[in-house]
């Protein structure tokens, strides 16, 4: 090969310095490298041209970025001229026919270089093959009929680490749940801190620190542990060795959608959280799998969507079979992905293909440096970009939820005792906002003004939907009403409901039973005038479809701008699932009338 050769050990660091060293000495030497015979005459003359046409316009590292641009390489292609990636395509075209992707080729006759040198200059034992720990792991690990049940208890053992609260059925949290209590309870005190500071500031500026700023952080914060334990342990299994192999098993079911095995990774995620499932669609090479993978996300039932299901599966479908009910939803939003991945395949992405080149690494057992260090850049990423998309949306809902016109004019002063310029949330610019869009949502079965707001506030965070159920149907959460549901529990119950003490306080009940009941479905009675607004049971199953499909919260849009780089490339992928969320919901409210 002409040049030294210095063996080393990456994630160890051993030999490292010896590498430097003898880089040095070859940079000083000034000797030109021997040029290494690794691809064959065909793709050498695509290579020499591209090459050429590179020098001819003045760019430098040409031999390189020639590979590069035969490879399609979206960074280098976008680092130089136009007409340098038309010359690239040109070429192809001449040598390979129109569209040929040479990504595999190259990668091919790489690796058949590769094993031309050792097999000249490595000597092997007279032994022969030796069977090493990892191939004997791999026959149980990617075993055809193993390797999924397998895999099926490692993921849930990454969830249960994650969001769990009955961890391994120990009765105790998991990790991330105990670390999100940790920082909740420390915000809760901020929180409070602040609230005792503005005791005797204008309501709408108490509001707007605690009910906008603080909430929008909190929100942010509170996924942050669960995101950070996620991200350890899905980088521990990422560098021992495993996800290479799972994604490899996958492979053969994913291509038969139009996607690679990589993609199962982020949208198992997304049961979890849409935000790192779209963050994790960096790890797929190709550039269709990644818009494709992103979008698909958006439809898995993350764990915020969970508190609208509850709702409407124990208030509508009362007497029903509710565990089917949910676990329907959980099959629909499989379904979905599955058809639109097809659909874009066929329509949007007809022209690309995408190979699935992997070189499945030894098991090894990853050092910890390592792994924080890939936690703490996804976890750093997923704060900063995701939260400023929250903090400022939550920001502007609180604004539209608090304000109208007569805040501007005096009416509002006038009317209150307090002489708050603030109004209720039934006439703020959030109801007018809902009245408008109200009619959009008519051939849903669920055309009134507070579903539709509940649906807008989604956006913000899925939780928010049965939050603000809860404020806008509050005519049904009386404080009679609240006396007499709480009555029923002893008060070891209450207690663990959150009435301090055991005793029931009727200050605390209304958020005690918004978080506490409605969040978990626990009362088939509660919000009797919602189902004057969702009137059938196709209407409500419609409702928890289109919440299922649709844009998820603004954390995720702001993760796929992230991801996909531009906010046209955002819109397009919002638009999608918009559009699938609504032919979604229409097909159930028309179809399912006929049943339900």
């Amino acid at each position: 090969m002409g040049i030294p050769v210095v063996p080393i050990v990456a994630r160890n660091g051993k030999g490292v310095q010896e590498l430097m060293a003898e880089a040095a000495e070859v940079a000083k030497s000034g000797k030109a490298p021997k040029k290494l015979p690794i691809f064959d005459e065909k793709l050498e003359a695509a290579i020499g041209e591209v090459k050429a046409a590179l020098e001819e316009s003045g760019e430098t590292e040409s031999a390189w970025k020639a590979v590069k641009l035969l490879e399609n390489d979206e960074n280098v292609a976008e680092s130089v001229k136009p007409e340098l990636k038309e010359k690239a395509a040109e070429v192809i075209a001449k040598s390979y026919g129109a569209g040929a992707d040479l990504e595999a080729a190259v990668a091919d006759q790489r690796y058949q270089y590769i094993s031309k040198v050792v097999k000249d200059t490595v000597k092997k034992s007279a032994a022969g093959h030796v069977e090493t720990k990892s191939d004997k792991l791999d026959k149980i690990l990617t075993n055809r009929i193993l390797a999924l049940p397998i895999f099926a208890v490692i993921m849930y053992l990454l969830f249960a680490c994650t969001n769990s609260e009955n961890f391994l059925f120990l009765g105790i949290n998991s990790p991330g749940i105990w670390l999100a209590g940790v920082v909740e309870t420390v915000w809760g005190a901020l929180t409070g801190v602040l609230e005792g500071l503005l005791e005797n500031a204008s309501p709408w500026a108490s509001s707007l620190v605690i009910d906008g700023i603080m909430e929008g952080l909190g929100a942010v914060l509170g996924f942050i542990p669960l995101v950070l334990v996620l991200y350890l342990l899905i980088s521990f299994l990422e560098d021992c060795g495993y996800m290479a192999r799972i994604a490899f098993v996958l492979d053969r079911i994913f291509r038969r959608f139009g996607l690679s095995g990589r993609s199962f990774i982020p949208l198992l995620q997304g049961f979890g959280c849409s935000v790192p499932a779209v963050m994790a669609t960096r790890t797929l090479e190709s550039e269709k799998d990644r818009k494709i993978t992103a979008v698909l996300a958006g439809f898995m039932p993350c764990g915020a969507k969970l508190p609208i299901f509850a709702l409407f599966v124990s208030t509508l479908f009362a007497g029903s079979n509710q565990t089917l009910v949910t676990y329907s939803l959980y099959i629909f939003s499989l379904a979905a992905a599955v058809v639109v991945s097809l659909l874009l395949n066929k329509f949007y992405f007809k022209d690309t293909t995408s190979n699935f080149i992997m070189e499945l690494p030894q098991y090894r057992v990853p050092t910890l440096k390592s792994v924080l260090i890939h936690g703490w850049e996804k976890v750093k990423g997923f704060a900063v970009k995701a939260g400023t998309v929250i903090f400022v949306s939550t920001i502007l809902i609180w604004f539209l939820s608090s304000f109208n016109l007569g805040s501007f004019n005096g009416s509002n002063a006038a009317a209150n005792e307090d002489g708050s310029v603030m109004c209720d949330m039934n006439d703020s610019f959030m109801a007018s906002v809902g009245n408008v869009i109200a009619p959009v949502f008519k051939p849903l079965g669920f055309g009134e003004w507070r579903p539709a707001v509940g649906v807008v506030t989604g956006w913000i965070a899925k939780e928010n939907v049965v939050v603000t159920f809860a404020q806008l149907y509050n005519e049904d959460v009386t404080e009679e009403y609240l006396e007499e549901y709480f009555s029923q529990y002893s008060p070891e119950e209450l207690e663990e409901l959150g009435f301090e003490g055991g005793i029931y306080d009727g200050e605390a009940a209304g958020d005690i039973y918004a978080e506490g009941v409605l969040f978990e479905g626990g009362d088939e009675n509660a919000l009797p005038s919602m189902k004057d607004d969702i009137k059938t049971r196709a209407a409500a199953y419609a409702y928890m479809v289109f919440n299922l499909l649709c844009m998820p919260c603004f954390a995720a849009v702001g993760a796929m701008k992230r991801e996909l780089k531009t906010w046209k490339e955002t819109g397009k992928a919002v638009a999608v699932q918009m559009v699938t969320a609504y032919v979604a919901a229409l097909l159930v409210n028309v179809v399912g009338g006929l049943f339900l």
